[in-house]
């Protein structure tokens, strides 16, 4: 049976392909540290995704600080359903509204940020989906499915159409930091090890260096626990050991 792929826009063309070819790396400027803003990510995804509101508000203020958006922020909370679920999701939602409703009484200005374009309607979500997976593994073309692919399609239907496609193909945030929201909540979350290791090599492969992977454990235990960046660490050490051979 013949399948019809539908054409994808330019727009979205470029922006798959421009997590570059061989390993996925776009360089950046600073290399060895995460910039403030980045380092706001890491708290916001980490207590949304394991339901620690007491500490979510103060990391959601100093996000704001930091130079995150208001539509960023609604951005990484929206993400954190695909890991975490709707109900830590909306609840960091609404925790965000009684921080912004806070800080408008005090009559602060937060910078709103750009909105998500709307996705094309004749999209093929399913080629996108699997060229970002692909990408975000660092590899240059789509395998073959295998395991759980093949025990539950649905499951990956949903992985590819959904999370890969619908999610990341929303440009008012880029593929760094939402993986860097990805990382954060799967290393604070229990029982996510192949995730996370999955994860921390997906985000080397769309810019982030050796150094500031690094910098990131030092963010997670300067802000979120010593026990999150140990274990965090642990796995990265293994990435890092995979990726030099």
């Amino acid at each position: 049976m013949s399948v019809k792929i539908m054409a994808i826009p330019a727009i979205l063309v470029a922006s798959i392909f421009s997590i570059s070819a061989a390993s996925g790396v776009q360089p950046m400027d600073a290399t060895q540290t995460l910039s403030a803003r980045q380092q706001g990510i890491v708290p916001i995804a980490a207590f949304t995704a394991t339901g620690d509101l007491e500490r979510l508000r103060p990391a959601l203020h100093e996000g704001l600080k930091a130079g995150l958006t208001v539509n960023e922020i609604k951005e990484i909370l929206v993400q954190m359903y695909a890991y975490a679920g709707f109900p830590r999701s909306l609840n960091g939602i609404n925790t965000f509204m009684e921080v912004l409703a806070k800080r408008q009484a005090q009559g602060i200005k937060d910078e709103v940020g750009k909105e998500a374009s709307p996705l094309p309607v004749d999209m093929n979500k399913d080629e996108y989906g699997a060229k970002v997976r692909a990408k975000l593994a660092g590899q240059e073309i789509i395998p073959p499915p295998g395991g759980y692919q093949l025990f539950a399609p649905i499951i990956d239907t949903f992985l590819k159409e959904h999370l890969f496609a619908d999610i990341f193909a929303r440009d008012n945030l880029d593929h760094q930091s939402r993986e860097l929201a990805t990382i954060a909540a799967l290393a604070s979350m229990t029982d996510t090890a192949p995730q996370l290791r999955f994860h921390l090599g997906a985000t080397m492969n769309v810019g982030l260096s050796e150094a500031q992977m690094r910098d990131f454990i030092s963010v997670l235990r300067a802000k979120v626990g010593e026990r999150e960046a140990e274990d965090a660490a642990e796995i990265l050490a293994e990435v890092l050991r995979s990726r030099a051979k």
